[in-house]
C-alpha cells in the first residue's frame, strides 16, 4: 500500500543523510586541515541539548533546536518572532489577528496552512519537526494530531504552558510565571541568551506601568452576547487588570475565561469595559450591543461610554502581556483625562 505523502516526506528526511556519508567524510577530512573557524555555532550546536521536559503532563525530549515549526495561534508565532526565530516557522494556524508592526517584516511570507484549527494533514503535509500550540486543544484527533502519535512520526509537540488544562496549569498566573515560559522557549529554539534580553526588557516596561488609582472596577467581556464569556481569576485577564491597577467583576470565579450572566454584571456595575476585538467579534459591535440593549444600557460603564480595548492576539498570555497591561493602564489614564 502506497504511503501518505507526508510519511514519504518523512522517510526522505530521515534517508537523505545516509547519502551525504561519503561527501561528509571528505569534508571531514578537508576541514582537519583547515584554519579554526569562529563562526557564529547553529542553533543545532548549541549546548542545552539533548533538552528533556514536562509540558501539558507529556514529556518532550528535543536533541536539537526545531528547525521546521508549524505555530497554532497567535501567541505561538509572535513568541518565536520575538525571539528570532521566525524564520524557522513553515506554516501557521488559526492567527488571532495582525502580526504587530514590530514583527511584520519577519512574519511576511510564512505561509498560512488554515485560517482556524488545522488537521493532521495538512499539518504534516509541512514536513515539521516541531508544533507549536497556544492551545491544548489543538492536539486533539480531528485538530493537528494526537501528541503521542505526532511523536512517533518524528513529530515533537508543545503547548504554552499557560494554557494547559489536563496538566501543568498555573494555579494562578502571575508575571514570574510568563517570563519563564519566555526563558523556556528560548531554551527550546536554542536561543537562551535572546530570552534573557527579552526578559530583561519586559520586566523594565513592567516596572513602568503606572496602576489606575483607586482599584476601579472592570469587566473583562471576550466573547458572547446572550451569556458573555469573560476573563475570570487566574488567567491572563485577572494578571493584566492586577497589574493595571483594576479589581475584576469575575475574580472569584476558578478558571481563565468563564460564561458569567448579565444579571450578575450588571448588578457589578463595572467602572470600566475591557472588549477584547476580534474579527469575529470586534469591539464596536460589543459596544452597539451593550448600548442597544436597555438594560446593559443603564450600566455606568455604558453610559459613559469607559471602555478599553485589547487586541485578542494580547488577551492571551505570551510576549504581548506586558505590552497588553500597560496599554490598559494607559488607556484608563486617558479616559480620566477626558
Amino acid at each position: 500500500m502506497p504511503l501518505p505523502a507526508y510519511s514519504e516526506n518523512l522517510m526522505t528526511s530521515r534517508l537523505a543523510p545516509l547519502a551525504l556519508v561519503p561527501a561528509l567524510l571528505l569534508a571531514g577530512c578537508a576541514a582537519s586541515v583547515a584554519a579554526p573557524s569562529d563562526s557564529t555555532p547553529t542553533p543545532t550546536e548549541t549546548s542545552g541539548f539533548p533538552l528533556t521536559l514536562v509540558n501539558c503532563g507529556v514529556e518532550v525530549t528535543l536533541d536539537s533546536a526545531p528547525e521546521r515549526v508549524v505555530a497554532i495561534k497567535s501567541t505561538s508565532t509572535e513568541m518565536m518572532l520575538a525571539l528570532g526565530v521566525g524564520d524557522r516557522i513553515v506554516g501557521t494556524a488559526f492567527q488571532d489577528g495582525p502580526v504587530p508592526e514590530q514583527w511584520a517584516d519577519a512574519a511576511a511570507g510564512i505561509p498560512v496552512l488554515a485560517p482556524k484549527l488545522p488537521n493532521e494533514e495538512t499539518v504534516l503535509a509541512a514536513s515539521p519537526d516541531f508544533v507549536y500550540a497556544g492551545w491544548e486543544s489543538a492536539f486533539s484527533p480531528d485538530a493537528a494530531g494526537d501528541r503521542e502519535e505526532l511523536a512517533s512520526l518524528g513529530v515533537a509537540s508543545y503547548v504554552q504552558p499557560a494554557a494547559c488544562q489536563s496538566a501543568g496549569q498555573p494555579a494562578s498566573l502571575d508575571f514570574e510565571e510568563v517570563f519563564r515560559e519566555i526563558e523556556e522557549a528560548g531554551a527550546i529554539f536554542g536561543v537562551p541568551e535572546r530570552a534573557a534580553e527579552l526578559v530583561a526588557e519586559q520586566r523594565a516596561q513592567l516596572e513602568d506601568i503606572e496602576p489606575a488609582e483607586g482599584e476601579p472596577l472592570a469587566l473583562w467581556w471576550s466573547s458572547g452576547t446572550d451569556t458573555p464569556y469573560v476573563g475570570a481569576g487566574i488567567g491572563a485577564p485577572q494578571l493584566l487588570l492586577e497589574t493595571a491597577g483594576f479589581a475584576n467583576v469575575a475574580a472569584d470565579l476558578d478558571a481563565t475565561w468563564a460564561p458569567l450572566g448579565w444579571e450578575a454584571i450588571i448588578a457589578a456595575d463595572p467602572d470600566v469595559i475591557v472588549l477584547v476585538d476580534s474579527d469575529w467579534n470586534s469591539a464596536e459591535k460589543k459596544k452597539a450591543y451593550l448600548a442597544g440593549n436597555p438594560a446593559t444600557a443603564a450600566m455606568t460603564a455604558v453610559q459613559q461610554q469607559r471602555y478599553i480595548v485589547i487586541p485578542f492576539a494580547a488577551s492571551e498570555a505570551g510576549v504581548r502581556s506586558v505590552e497588553a497591561a500597560a496599554s490598559i493602564a494607559a488607556q484608563y489614564a486617558e479616559l480620566g483625562a477626558k
